[in-house]
């Protein structure tokens, strides 16, 4: 009884761990980073990175669940279709970044005093008001699931000995996700938050965030593209 305990809570552990580290993914980091640099709150930051895992955990259980009762497996054209699902997401993520810092663009604002002294300042269209939509974090949440549900339910079925530790392990994982997407979604809002103030340096990082996605769209798209048009696939 004592054996099965340990390799229950082994397996468990082992779960969060590494949903833990899948959080810090490359690519989940620039799609959460692109959502929150619409936020100079680190309270609204972190419930994006909390709703993005709950749709990665939501993807992951549902078509985890499935495969794992009928011990089904995605072929791998279709895992690697959803990868390039990713990669497109990520433009259109980067681009919409950079949409609205050229409607948010900084230029310099003649300002006359009522004592008739001309002051000359940089300002931006920035709307003050700010909408997380939450929605959209699950959404794309819920895409990067997919992706990652057939490496998820294959390395389930390795390691359990039943349907139930399969289920337990994948729920344990998202948990796991949840918790570092959290965690980093937190972390990478702090900058935009310490910038906030500093209309120039402020969209300078945005800038880098919304260009660095679609970067790494691309390079995902084309890398994935190439192997799907392989005669190995």
């Amino acid at each position: 009884m004592f054996e099965i305990f340990s390799q229950l809570t082994t397996l468990l552990g082992l779960g969060f761990f590494l949903g833990l580290q899948h959080a810090f993914d490359p690519d989940h980091l620039v799609a959460v980073s692109t959502l929150v640099s619409k936020s100079k709150s680190l309270k609204k930051s972190s419930l994006l990175g909390l709703m993005w895992g709950l749709g990665h955990t939501t993807t992951l259980f549902a078509v985890g669940a499935v495969l794992l009762f009928f011990k089904w497996s995605i072929p791998n054209r279709w895992a690697l279709s959803f990868e390039f699902i990713i990669g497109i997401l990520l433009v259109f993520l980067g681009g919409n970044v950079l949409r609205r810092l050229h409607k948010e663009k900084v230029h310099l604002h003649k300002h006359v005093h009522e004592d008739g002294l001309e002051h000359i300042h940089l300002h931006s269209h920035q709307n003050a008001t700010f909408h997380d939509h939450k929605h959209t974090s699950f959404l794309v949440g819920l895409l990067h699931g997919l992706a990652g549900s057939a490496a998820l339910s294959l390395l389930a079925l390795s390691t359990a000995d039943s349907l139930v530790q399969g289920f337990s392990f994948i729920l344990i994982f998202g948990l796991g996700s949840m918790v570092g997407m959290f965690a980093s979604s937190t972390l990478i809002a702090i900058p935009f938050k310490l910038m906030g103030n500093f209309e120039v340096f402020s969209q300078g990082l945005k800038t880098f965030v919304g260009v660095s996605s679609v970067i790494l769209g691309f390079f995902l798209m084309s890398k994935i593209g190439y192997l799907l048009m392989s005669a190995e696939i």
